[in-house]
């Protein structure tokens, strides 16, 4: 088994910066999925940030993205920097998810707004 999300899904997908380890089990999705779906928020964004550091790259399929972003926000769901990125991600991959990322993009502006003010 592997000891990382990253790692797991390094040898899943692949990496386009670092060769797969070399495990000699057979993968499915299924298994990544289910453990992606509990894994911790900071799990996740490693992941996210390793095996795509430039956010249009990589070699994590769109729909892995897709839905640890939403993992992610689900678990953070008052961080605006974080919905940025999200959103960054799915103009990237889109034009299927511009609308959720204009309202992801809403959100994180309606957050700031509110953090001044409560700063004032």
């Amino acid at each position: 088994m592997h000891s990382t999300l990253t790692e797991y899904a390094r040898c899943l997908y692949g990496d386009e910066y670092r060769p797969a380890p070399k495990c000699g089990r057979d993968h499915d999705d299924h298994y990544f999925v289910e453990r992606l779906t509990f894994a911790e928020a900071e799990s996740i964004l490693a992941m996210l940030r390793e095996l795509c550091p430039y956010v249009v790259d990589g070699l994590l399929p769109v729909w892995v993205r897709n839905l640890a972003y939403r993992l992610v926000l689900l678990q953070r769901p008052d961080d605006p920097e974080l919905m940025r990125t999200a959103a960054h991600s799915l103009y990237l991959h889109g034009p299927d998810w511009d609308d959720i990322a204009a309202e992801l993009r809403q959100r994180a502006d309606a957050l700031d707004e509110a953090q001044r003010r409560r700063g004032q």
